[in-house]
């Protein structure tokens, strides 16, 4: 359950901040935007904020204060810095070795760092599926279209492989077809993976015109879900369908729904299953 107070959205890319923050409007929860620079989209930029780089940790901190925010909440998309580039204030640099050693062992490690640099400052953290009323995908069939015996045996792979990878510390995502494993999602991230997919040789995927294959995505056994939980969106789907997919499909009640509505649509539209795998 979402805690009360104000919100210090600490905004990366991609659609979730922006998801965040819309959902505090509609409850009439007062949030104040963090957006990171070279990350975070401009249209954050209609809800009160302001713009900081990833290294100026104090600054963010006391803006935090200033705005008398309670709790945090970390969403969207940073994709990892070249350390040796950042230039960070006074506490940023006091934390940044501490930071850098976390990084080393891996991003689940990152982040657990970068939460307790908050929790330390005396903020609640919160996750983004909290905050969007545990809006998550659940078990079965989201919208007409159910996955096909063969279908559902490619998303159970996808979604193994994407567990096993995620055990490593790699990534959330990986898209089988006819058994075999197409792509793994590391640091590009889902976007960039499906475009992958979409490239690869017509004889190994499914086609617009007949669609085979899935997209599994899982949260990684280690990680903290209040961050860095699985999304998708109607551009997920758009992509996968564009990848020759058949569909797409996570753990429920562990895969966040961006535009719930838009997504059934977008698959009904496009005859793509999106599919909720009890645990």
């Amino acid at each position: 359950m979402s805690a009360a107070g104000k919100l210090g959205l600490i905004a990366g890319g991609g659609d979730l901040p922006a998801a965040v923050a819309a959902r505090c409007d509609a409850l009439g929860r007062p949030v104040f935007v963090i957006r990171l620079a070279g990350f975070a989209d401009e249209h954050l930029a209609r809800w009160p904020g302001a713009e900081f780089g990833m290294a100026q940790i104090g600054a963010i901190l006391k803006a935090l204060k200033l705005e008398r925010c309670t709790t945090v909440c970390l969403a969207g998309i940073v994709n990892r810095p070249d350390f040796k580039t950042l230039r960070p204030d006074f506490k940023g640099a006091t934390l940044l070795p501490g930071i850098v050693a976390a990084a080393s062992k891996g991003d689940d490690a990152l982040l657990r760092k970068i939460l307790s640099v908050f929790e330390a400052e005396g903020f609640a953290v919160e996750g983004a599926d909290d905050i969007l009323g545990g809006d998550t995908l659940g078990a079965g069939a989201l919208g007409d279209v159910s996955p096909t015996k063969e279908q559902l045996d490619d998303l159970k792979k996808a979604l193994h492989v994407a567990e096993k990878s995620g055990e490593l510390d790699i990534g959330q995502g990986a898209v089988v077809c006819d058994g075999l494993v197409l792509a793994v999602e590391a640091q590009e991230g889902t976007d960039a993976m499906l475009t992958r997919v979409a490239n690869l040789s017509a004889d190994l995927r499914g086609a617009v015109d007949s669609p085979k294959g899935a997209l599994g995505k899982a949260p990684k056994p280690i990680q903290d879900l209040r961050v860095d939980m699985p999304v998708i969106g109607p551009r997920t789907v758009e992509m996968a369908a564009a990848a020759g997919l058949a569909g797409i499909g996570g753990v429920a009640g562990r895969l966040i729904l961006i535009d719930r509505a838009a997504i059934v649509e977008t698959a009904n539209r496009l005859g793509l299953f999106v599919w909720g795998e009890a645990r």
